[in-house]
């Protein structure tokens, strides 16, 4: 065993001193890979981590303690004072958060297709110019539209409701182009054909075949759209007056620029709000993945 044992480590050694010089140029640029994918992690993970840990402490350990480590566990003070500071009212804006993102997804991810569909699969005068179009639209920055956007909505009286948040979400030039780059790869053409040879209507084709097949690029979309109303800012900030409309985001912001209360310590408050307001998101994040597993056949063609 131990002349073998011997005999397979000079082999061994042979072969590595044989190497090609891009065979040891390959491990190192393996260990660089991992290096840099290590530093990538670390970067991620290094403010939740923070986020959870502040969370647990008081409002005089935040600023006495070790950031990046726990100190006296409060969560659960925190928990209660969160849940009974001004009647609960994190509570209505993450409620809100959920409503706004929901509804928003729900509806962008329905148009999206549709449209995407449409530039995809028909040919009709001026679908270049439309394209064209779509593709300049998500190259303008949203902020720009923000003001028209709030000169529109006071004429039409819906300034300080729920629909001055949700009708700008409905539509997404970019969830468009990419619902278009999706059915070009997920949707053929002859099936298609066949179902149309079949007597299938296109409201048919569109709900029974194109929506099933977008099951993947559908959960993109929603997901993006998802997050994106979820952490919108700007736009509830200009758009919604009264504290029971405002996001979680919105109304955490307000905590961090009041920052003391007579009763108790916002930031605390903000912090252990900020942690909760990541749960519907890992959760949303959670169940959606089985759409991504389950989605990748279903565009073969039997």
């Amino acid at each position: 065993m131990g002349r073998e044992s011997r005999a397979e480590r000079r082999r061994q050694r042979r072969l590595e001193e044989d190497a090609p010089v891009g065979y040891k140029k390959s491990k190192w640029s393996q260990i660089l890979v991992l290096v840099a994918l290590g530093a990538i992690a670390f970067y991620s993970i290094a403010p939740v981590w923070w986020l959870i840990v502040s969370a647990t402490k008081s409002g005089s350990d935040l600023y006495n303690s070790n950031g990046l480590w726990f100190s006296e566990f409060t969560l659960w003070d925190n928990l209660v004072q969160l849940a009974t500071y001004k009647d609960g009212i994190f509570f209505r804006w993450l409620g809100n958060s959920i409503f706004y993102a929901g509804t928003t997804a729900i509806v962008t991810t329905f148009i999206s297709i549709a449209a995407g569909y449409g530039l995809s699969k028909f040919v009709f005068r001026g679908q270049r110019l439309g394209m064209a179009i779509v593709i300049g639209s998500f190259l303008v920055p949203g902020a720009l539209l923000t003001v028209p956007l709030y000169v529109l909505f006071a004429n039409l009286g819906i300034l300080n409701t729920p629909w001055a948040v949700l009708l700008p979400g409905f539509i997404s030039a970019f969830n468009v182009y990419l619902a278009k780059v999706y059915v070009d790869g997920a949707v053929p053409d002859e099936l298609l054909e066949a179902s149309r040879l079949d007597g299938a209507g296109e409201l048919r084709i569109f709900f029974s075949i194109v929506m099933r097949l977008m099951v993947t690029g559908g959960a993109t979309i929603f997901l993006l759209s998802f997050v994106g109303s979820w952490n919108g800012f700007f736009l509830p900030l200009t758009m919604l007056r009264g504290q029971d409309q405002w996001t979680v985001s919105l109304g955490l912001y307000s905590w961090l620029q009041t920052r003391a209360d007579q009763t108790v310590d916002l930031t605390s408050l903000t912090i252990t709000g900020a942690l909760l307001s990541t749960i519907p998101l890992v959760i949303f994040m959670v169940s959606m993945s089985r759409y991504w597993r389950t989605g990748v056949t279903l565009g073969a063609v039997k």
